[in-house]
Formats: structure tokens, sequence, C-alpha cells
């Protein structure tokens, strides 16, 4: 037993106050216990006092009186589910606790006769709760309460859906309060889509907690939402319209009940609820009581949907696509339209493309154009730990899982919880892990090092690699199952040599980023310069370039970068027909053209010998060939 008062509107609205074994004086000045700042309630008003193993109210002779269930009186035994009016304040009394047997709504369970007529519709503008001098009536002759638990439930709901932000939150504890009211076994939400009355999303939750969808009917469905109108089916079998129906027939549902959401005079959805146990019949006062629920939950869910329509399309309008990419080129234009379209999923996402082509700024710009966008985004580089490292980096580990492991440790896999995880060089993982990763991706189920409690989590994966994963299944370096896992979405970022057109822009992108990072001013490149980094192939790709970029500015001296500022790699690569270049360049590039094609003559072809003869190491006469092309 845990008697307390609870207040349900006035000054106080939402404070419990418990009642202990001494009187609780109640009134406006201070020295009461409960002291309630309303103008309607007296100096001293009223007092609680033990009496019986229970509780009595005593009127002190206060001006506008105390009120009990509606009803004035001078004194008063209160009872469980009373309601207690002082002034412009309403407080519930309460005895059990929350969940207790007989705290519940009454059931109506088997000694009621099914009649012929077991179906009963209503509007929501005749719902009892939509008239308040009825609801006083009710009060004032409901003997077991039942009525002021129900306002204790939409005090619940009213409460509860005004501090959720999210449509999936808001639904998951709608259907909590209502299941914790209604003797229901399943409920079900049901949205309709922005500006129709046609059903796009839904949201489920049984009495065991599982989401599991299960079937509704779609007539009675489609008349619900068509018509406005709530439907009580008490007993379906006995009822010929809805017996008939196969998806209540199949699932053998002995009473279900639906009502329309609707905020505006616009249809939002419906709430449904069924139950399966013999036996167990909703009434009507389970109709008013999930009708009144629905009214609330409407005006929430609408404020809810509307701020998440907003910011979707607040992030579609945001310049086309936010990403930190540059890059005008048709190629690259494509790219952006496949990221933005691939951001709107929630799907496993991975990202191909030679090192350096922005693999990571690509999973970013996928992240921030997702609903996930304030939610964290972590990425971990694959390639640079061993392999135990790896999983604990990935997974966590507990206090004592290997050596060295001195405190708990919450792996990037849990921190991304609700968000999105980047794995990038994900083909260099290790083959024993890469059995650990599929688990995951296949359950979102982690456990830490060193521990057997399988942790859930909700991340959006994006994996990065420049190795041909297809090929590396094949060898039998890369779990064949992992790759058609991650294999969901795959995009090609193209290297810089197949997208030339953007070298230009860039270039002056990064030039004008790190003048800004040193500050050292430059006012561009020459046309000579220019014409390098366009002849150049950049193997390297965009981060070459940055590298090359920087390297300028540090070594240049005027305000513009010149050739000879940029990386000798670069300068090898001279410039296309017909661009101006510097005479000592053209000479020295000549030069070593001449000394390659005689090295390579005397070799008979072959790049090792001649590299040899040269004094080169056969990869970097391999470049030169390339750079100063002699390929043909």
């Amino acid at each position: 037993m845990n008697p307390r008062l609870v207040c349900l509107s006035g000054p106080l609205a939402g404070q419990t106050f418990p009642l202990d074994g001494e009187a609780l004086p109640i009134g406006r000045h201070s020295a009461n216990r409960l002291q309630l700042p309303d103008l309607g309630v007296s100096r001293q008003h009223c007092v609680l006092e033990p009496a019986a193993g229970g509780f009595r109210l005593r009127d002190l002779g206060s001006r506008r009186g105390s009120f009990v269930n509606g009803l004035p009186v001078q004194e008063r035994f209160l009872e469980e589910g009373d309601l207690v009016t002082l002034g412009d304040s309403l407080f519930l009394f309460q005895v059990r606790e929350e969940g207790t047997p007989g705290s519940g709504p009454a059931v109506l369970l088997e000694g009621a006769t099914p009649t012929a007529e077991t179906t009963i519709h209503l509007s929501p503008e005749d719902a009892l709760y939509s008239r308040p001098q009825e609801v006083l009536a009710a009060l004032a002759s409901d003997r077991g309460g039942r009525t002021a638990r129900d306002l204790h439930t939409l005090l619940q709901v009213g409460t509860a859906l005004q501090s959720l932000r999210s449509t999936p939150s808001l639904a998951r504890r709608l259907l909590e309060l209502v299941l914790a009211a209604v003797p229901a076994e399943r409920a079900a939400l049901l949205l309709a889509d922005r500006g129709t009355a046609e059903l796009a999303d839904a949201f489920a939750l049984d009495r065991h907690g599982a989401t599991d969808p299960f079937p509704v009917s779609r007539t009675l469905a489609g008349k619900v939402l068509g018509e406005r109108l709530s439907v009580l089916a008490a007993d379906v079998l006995a009822e010929p319209d809805l017996a008939g129906a196969a998806s209540l027939r199949g699932d053998l549902i002995q009473s279900l009940l639906a009502v329309p959401l609707s905020h505006l005079d616009r249809p939002l959805g419906l709430l449904y609820l069924d139950t399966r146990e013999p036996g167990t019949r909703f009434d009507e006062g389970h109709l008013q009581l999930v009708t009144a629920v629905a009214g609330i939950a409407a005006a929430a869910l609408a404020t809810v949907r509307g701020i998440e329509w907003l910011e979707e399309e607040n992030r579609r309008l945001a310049a086309g696509f936010a990403h930190d990419m540059v890059g005008e080129s048709p190629r690259m234009r494509e790219i952006y339209r496949l990221l933005n379209r691939v951001a709107a999923t929630g799907s496993t996402v991975l990202l191909l493309g030679e090192s350096g082509t922005g693999k990571e700024l690509a999973a970013q710009a996928i992240h921030r154009a997702s609903s996930r966008a304030e939610r964290p985004f972590v990425a971990v580089n694959c390639a640079t730990l061993s392999e135990t490292l790896l999983e604990s980096e990935l997974f966590g580990h507990e206090r004592g899982a290997f050596t060295g492991a001195v405190s708990r440790r919450t792996g990037k896999v849990e921190v991304a919880d609700s968000g999105t995880l980047f794995l990038d060089e994900i083909g260099e993982i290790p083959l024993p892990l890469q059995a650990k990763l599929l688990r995951f991706l296949q359950e979102r189920e982690i456990e830490r090092l060193g521990s057997t409690r399988p942790i859930r989590v909700d991340v959006r994966v994006i994996a990065a690699t420049n190795r041909d994963l297809e090929r590396a299944a094949r060898a039998g370096t890369f779990r064949e199952d992992l790759y058609y896992r991650l294999n969901v979405i795959t995009l090609h970022l193209p290297p810089l040599r197949e997208r030339r057109e953007d070298v230009p822009l860039l270039a002056s992108h990064f030039a004008a980023q790190t003048s800004r990072r040193l500050g050292r001013p430059v006012a561009g490149f020459t046309p000579e310069a220019r014409a390098c980094l366009l002849r150049y192939d950049w193997p390297g790709n965009v981060r070459e370039l940055a590298n090359a970029v920087e390297r300028a500015l540090v070594l240049g001296e005027d305000d513009l970068i010149r050739p000879e500022d940029l990386p000798e790699a670069v300068l090898e690569a001279g410039a296309g027909p017909g661009a101006a270049v510097t005479r000592y360049h053209e000479t020295l590039n000549e030069t070593k053209k001449r000394l390659i094609l005689a090295a390579l003559a005397e070799a008979g072809g072959n790049v090792t010998k001649a590299g040899a003869l040269l004094g080169l190491h056969p990869n970097y006469l391999h470049r030169l060939i390339s750079n100063l092309g002699l390929r043909v």
C-alpha cells in the first residue's frame, strides 16, 4: 500500500504527495504541510486524517468547499480512485501501487453474453471525454473509480507524449500506455501518408514487448479512416461482417478496437487493439478511453510529424546536397545525385575507389543528409590495428579481457549507436574478425571482449575500400558472405585522372584553405603550373593534390604558385600540347626521355634491367615512363 495524492490539474499539476501516518493540512497559507498556491483555496482549506486504516477528508470551513468525485463534502472517507477538487485544483487519491491487481480498468470477462449486435460505432465528437459535464456526472456515480482511473491514464498520456520528438519513440510510448490501460494482447499504430488517407507506416507492440508486425483487416482500417468512426467489436466471432475477414478469422481474434486519429480535420492514421484470449472482451468503457487517448495522441503526433517533415524538407533544400566534396564534373554531379538518394535509406553502403578519392567525405555526406544527421558519426580505420586491438576498438572489452585491459572500454560500434559507423579500409580486416563483423551486420548485436552478454545496437554501416573485394572473395582472402552483406548499395568514386576538369577547382580550393591555415597569402597559379597539374595523372588522387598544393605554398616565395614550387613528380608530367612551360623544365624532361629510351633499348625493353642500368628502382622507372608519356 502506498497512499498518495496525485495533482492532475492546477498550480501543482504533475506532482505527487505521499500520505504517511500524520494528518495532512491543505491550504493557501505556508503553515500547511501541503501549501496550495490557488486563489480558489482558503488559507486553511481542509485536512486529510488517518482513519480506520485509510484516510478521511475533512473540510475546515472553506469558502468554496471541498469536493469528492464532483460532490461537495464536509467529511468523507476516501477510496481508491477518488477525485478531490479544491478550488481550481484536481487531485487523484491512490492507495495501490500502479500495475497491482485491481488498479487497472475493469475487464469484461466471461459471464457477459454477446448479443447479435456486438459492434459499436462512436464518433470522436460523441465521446464521453469530450463533454466535461458528462464526465463530472460519471465521476459522481462512479462507484468503482473507473472514470477516475481513466482520467489518470489520460493525464499520463498527455504528459508522456508531449516530451517526445520522434515518431518511433512517440508510437512506442503510446502503445505501451494503451496496453497498460486496456486488456489488449496486441496494439498497433497505423499512420497515413502525408496529406492522404493511404496507410504508409505502422508500429506494433504486444504485451511481451515484441514489435513484430501482425495482420490488420484492410477493410476495417479503411472504414475507420474513411468514416472517422471508432469501432468496438466485443465479440468478433459473433459478428457476421467481421468473422468473414480472413485476417481476423485466421488469427482467431476474440475482440478488437479501432480508433481514428485526426488533427484539424486531417487524417493521421488509426489506433488498433485486439486480443486472442478466450473470454477477454473489450467494452464501451474501453472504447471511450481509447477514443480520448487517440484525441490527445493526434495533437502530439501531428506536431512531431510536422517537425520531421520540415526537417526533411530543410535537408532537401539546403544547398541541394550538403557536403564538403569539391567538383563540378559530370562524374561528380552523378556521384552527388547517388549519394543523396542513398542517404534517404538506411541500407548498408560500400564505397569503392582508389586511395585518396574522398571515400570518408562521401560517407560523411551520406550521414549528414540522412535521418541520423544529429546522431554520432564514428570512423574506424581497419588497416591501422592488429586483429585483437581492432576487435577491441570495434566491440569494446571488459576489464581483464586481455593483458593490458585494466578497465572496461566501450567499442566504436556502441559509441555509434543510433548513428553511422564508417569502416574505412574494410578489405584489410583479418579473416577471423570478419566472421564477428558478419554476425554484427546480421543480428545488430555485439559482445564485448571478455563478455557473453549481447548488446543490441542501431547503427547504419558505411564501408570503404580500395581493394577489389569481389576478387578477394573468389581468392578466399575475404569472406564471400560478408562481401554480399556489405554489397547492398555500391558506389564507385572516380579517380582524379577521370575527372581532370575538377583539378583546377580542387587546386584553388586547397590553396585558399592552406593559405588561411598558414597565414600565407597566395593569389593562385601561373598558367604553366596549372598546365602541369592538369597533365599529371595523380595516382594519389585528391589527397596527393592537397599535399602538392600545401608543399607549393610552403616552399614558394611569390604570391603565385609556379611550376618550380610543385613536386618533381608533377613537373615530370610536363604540359599538354601547346601549353607554355619554362625552357628549363622542358629541356630537363627531354633529357630524361632520351636517357630512359636509350636504357630501354639497351635492355631490350625490360624495365627492370633498364632501371638497373640507370640506377633507378623499377617502380620509380615505371612511374617516370607514365609521367613522361613514354608508354606507347
